[in-house]
């Protein structure tokens, strides 16, 4: 049984606090959950939510993993997109996203050559039928 009761935020924007940090830390080994390396000290690290909260997961204790700085924010990017494309595909087999039309033009009839410094200006009553 856990001596320390499981610390669940009260919002998803609730700030974790460092006693939370130190014990995910440790339950890590200080290892970072991304890349399987120890975090030596010194080096700059952040609380990574294993499973995003923009994809279902938890702002709890349970859901907390160290993560070197720069790979979080790599992931925290691939979260991201990963939640844009679920919503995307979601979206277009709901039929809330209308299906792209390729509708094509007749295009523009050519116009008469402009005049150059080599061809001067014609004018209607000049030009050749």
């Amino acid at each position: 049984m856990r001596a320390t009761p499981e610390w669940i935020g009260s919002s998803d924007d609730a700030k974790i606090p460092a006693r939370v940090k130190l014990r995910v830390f440790e339950r890590h080994g200080g290892r970072c959950h991304i890349s399987g390396r120890l975090i030596r000290a010194g080096e700059a690290w952040d609380v990574d939510h294993v499973v995003a909260l923009c994809n279902g997961g938890k702002h709890r204790e349970s859901n907390l993993a160290p993560a070197l700085a720069d790979l979080h924010r790599m992931k925290t990017a691939e979260d991201v997109a990963e939640k844009a494309t679920v919503y995307r595909k979601r979206a277009k087999h709901l039929g809330l996203i209308a299906p792209k039309q390729n509708l094509r033009s007749a295009g523009f009839r050519k116009s008469v050559p402009q005049c150059t410094a080599s061809r001067p200006i014609q004018r209607k009553s000049e030009m050749p039928r």
